[in-house]
């Protein structure tokens, strides 16, 4: 048996598919996006081991560190399908701080990590100047990731993200607050900016049955294309609901995520209570209207796999839930009334 011959000249890291100068590329390009996430505590830079940030600066007496990694799931496959990767960023970091603010936290640093088979060093910056557009959109500092090209486990222009967030609470200002429940305690809704980033797998699968391409105009957003309009990014709800948690306003929030209304809402009641939706208290957003219609899709199906229309809930007083209205609608949120907290 003939053994193998070694190469007349050494094999290198980018023979063997990783480029570490698209790397150091990628690095110096993304470094000015870091910088304009900087907040008080965190100098939000890059290059080093790890990330260090001063509480005290930020303001906090009793903290608890708070913390959440989430991902965009299959949203990518519409990103990176067409070519669209500018708002999937701020996804990553919005299924990341919504999670903390449930837990009535405030985020402070945001991390991500990039796979990919090949570094496009263009569209990976497109990726993370959305992930810097979402931290400042949760007033967060983006202080580090991972970019990880591994030939092999990747195909073709394909990556994927993961996002990793730590926040703060003052100890008294952890929600929920279970004690304080009780039954006649309201449930405002805050919209959602559409699907988020949740239940792709069934909306492509309704885009397939539908015979419509992503480039097509969409059936329930004729002024946008189907892609353009289901890449509709997460909304982010961090700066008009956190100052009611410090307020000591609010006392349970859940981001309706996967699970959708039906698994979400009870992860933040106490036993003995459960929430009652009143779902004629608002309207039906038109891209579910159309991933039901198309899908064939029951009423069920559509509430504990969508958000429906909903990003968050928050358990308020009776006699509080008036000035938290106000104050959400202030702050340009579209929020009301959608229900209360019934004995279980």
């Amino acid at each position: 048996m003939t053994e193998p011959s070694a190469p007349e000249k050494g094999l290198t890291y980018a023979q063997a598919g990783v480029d570490i100068d698209a790397g150091e590329a990628l690095v110096d390009a993304i470094k000015p996006l870091a910088k304009s996430t900087r907040r008080p505590g965190a100098e939000a830079g890059l290059g080093g081991f790890g990330a260090l940030f001063d509480l005290k600066a930020a303001g906090y007496n009793d903290p608890l560190i708070v913390t959440t990694t989430d991902g965009v799931g299959t949203k990518l496959r519409i990103a990176i399908d067409t070519n669209r990767h500018d708002t999937v960023g701020i996804d990553l970091v919005a299924m990341c701080v919504n999670d903390l603010l449930a837990q009535g936290a405030e985020p402070l640093m945001f991390l991500d990590y990039y796979a990919t088979s090949r570094l496009e060093v263009d569209v990976a910056r497109r990726v993370i100047a959305g992930i810097a557009e979402g931290c400042k959109r949760a007033g967060c500092a983006l202080v580090g990731g991972e970019t990880a090209e591994m030939p092999g486990m990747y195909e073709g222009e394909d990556y994927d993200l993961a996002g990793f967030s730590v926040g703060a609470v003052d100890r008294d200002k952890v929600l929920p607050n279970l004690e304080a429940q009780k039954a006649g305690d309201v449930i405002i809704g805050l919209a959602s900016s559409g699907p988020h980033s949740n239940g792709y797998s069934l909306v492509r699968k309704v885009v397939e049955v539908s015979g419509l391409s992503w480039a097509s105009d969409a059936p329930f957003a004729p002024e946008k294309s189907l892609a353009q309009a289901l890449l509709e990014p997460t909304h982010i709800y961090i700066k008009s609901v956190l100052p009611l948690i410090k307020g000591g306003l609010i006392k349970g929030g859940a981001h309706i995520t996967g699970g959708g209304l039906i698994e979400n809402p009870g992860r933040a009641i106490r036993d003995g209570l459960k929430a009652e939706f009143d779902y004629n208290a608002w309207e039906l957003p038109p891209v579910f209207k159309w991933l039901s219609e198309t899908g064939n899709i029951t009423e069920h199906e559509m509430r504990r796999t969508f958000n429906c229309g909903i990003g968050f809930v928050l358990y308020v007083a009776a006699d509080k839930a008036d000035a938290v209205l106000a104050a959400l609608l202030n702050a340009e949120e579209d929020a009301f009334i959608c229900g209360q907290l019934v004995d279980a």
